[in-house]
């Protein structure tokens, strides 16, 4: 029988700051019991001010996270890959088998060390799996993100229709949210964030009947998949 990886512990890597209850609860969700989670925050130590003095340089660059504080806040990509990289690596020397990088954009330049599972791959396959064509929607938090999804999300055969859905919102912004996206009649949707949460996507399905993937659901089924 093989052994877990490295004593059931895994770490995960948020975009902003640690603590992230609710992140950690969504992920512990998925999990088996007794799996330890690990979370740390590629921009844990630095001041409010050192964050906003990080923003984004285009769309391209923009990431959204919500603080400890709820607060929500933009900030550079560019600059989250090189501090997520570092916390990578720590985890890696501390001996964690498996880390996940709590976020569902595109790390080209991430330098991971390690077992490091990347949501944005895994809804990516997985859409390509079970939609090979047809109309997929996006919630995406940014209206920058949103302007982008085509770039992010269209390939040949599939019609791609975001909606913009800031994770924090009210019930009555998802629900609007909800039935605004419900009006395209897509396919799949894709809760495409880490903030989003199986509350959020509870509220949607009301709306919507067809499928939905949670983004942070699908990316802890795969570490459960790893070191179960």
């Amino acid at each position: 029988m093989n052994m877990p990886l490295k004593h059931q512990r895994i770490g995960v890597v948020v975009i902003g700051q640690s603590p992230r209850p609710t992140v950690a609860a969504e992920i512990a969700a998925v999990l088996s019991p007794g799996i330890q989670i690990e979370l740390r925050g590629a921009l844990d130590g630095m001041s409010r001010a050192e964050i906003d003095a990080i923003p984004p340089m285009d769309g391209y660059d923009t990431l959204f996270t919500l603080l400890p504080n709820g607060d929500g806040v933009t900030i550079s990509k560019k600059e989250v890959e090189r501090r997520a990289s570092q916390q990578i690596t720590r985890f890696k020397h501390e001996g964690v088998g498996v880390t996940l990088m709590a976020c569902t954009g595109k790390f080209p330049n991430l330098a991971a060390d390690g077992l490091v599972i990347l949501p944005s791959a895994v809804l990516h396959n997985l859409v390509e799996a079970v939609l090979p064509k047809g109309r997929l929607g996006v919630f995406s938090p940014l209206p920058e993100q949103t302007a982008l999804i085509d770039k992010k999300w269209q390939r040949e055969g599939v019609e791609v229709v975001g909606i913009t859905l800031r994770p924090g919102s009210s019930e009555a912004a998802v629900d609007e949210a909800a039935c605004t996206m419900a009006d395209l009649e897509p396919d799949l949707v894709v809760m495409d964030c880490i903030s989003y949460t199986s509350a959020n996507k509870a509220r949607v399905r009301k709306a919507y009947p067809g499928p939905v993937i949670l983004g942070i659901a699908a990316a802890a089924r795969i570490v459960e998949e790893l070191v179960s």
